[in-house]
């Protein structure tokens, strides 16, 4: 135990960087403005992990952290698909999981959009030909814009967020 924490205290802390301000401030400001002339209030999002070896939603939970506060910009996480705007969804879409897509996008009210994240998300990733895997997300539903990445970084998702709301025009 005593070895373990000599090299912890020789390690010290490590972590990524914070981010510029600066672009990050003016990311989500644009954001925020996008979001507001759009649906006149926040949106909200439903992440669906669709069969993801949880490195994108790792990535997802940080925006809601101290370190990046996404909900600063008017985005919110809700439980319930009935009270979203935008689906996000992860993985490779399993087969025990289309259903389950199908029917939360079935009970996400209109106008909504479709956001599939990472290259799970895309294509099915390197999980593309598995026995279990059905394919990317739109192979079960109809998808507005992808955040490619494996996985996508807390910055790239902020991007393609803001990409997919300026694609609604």
């Amino acid at each position: 135990m005593l070895r373990q924490l000599r090299l912890a205290l020789q390690t010290g802390i490590v972590a990524e960087p914070a981010p510029r301000t600066s672009e990050l401030e003016r990311v989500g400001e644009r954001l925020r403005t996008d979001i507001l002339r759009r649906f006149g209030r926040s949106l909200h999002i439903r992440q669906v992990d669709a069969g993801s070896c949880n490195g994108c939603e790792l990535e997802i939970t940080g925006l809601t952290g101290p370190h990046w506060d996404l909900e600063r910009f008017g985005l919110h996480f809700v439980a319930s698909p009935r009270h979203a705007d935008c689906l996000l969804v992860t993985g490779p879409v399993t087969r025990n999981m289309a259903e389950a897509l199908r029917r939360t996008w079935d009970a996400t009210p209109d106008p909504k959009f479709v956001i599939a994240v990472g290259d799970c998300g895309r294509d099915g990733g390197i999980f593309r030909d598995a026995y279990a895997v059905v394919g990317g997300v739109e192979r079960v539903v109809p998808v507005d814009a992808v955040i490619p990445g494996c996985p996508p970084s807390p910055a790239a998702l902020l991007a393609g967020l803001l990409d997919a709301i300026g694609r609604l025009g």
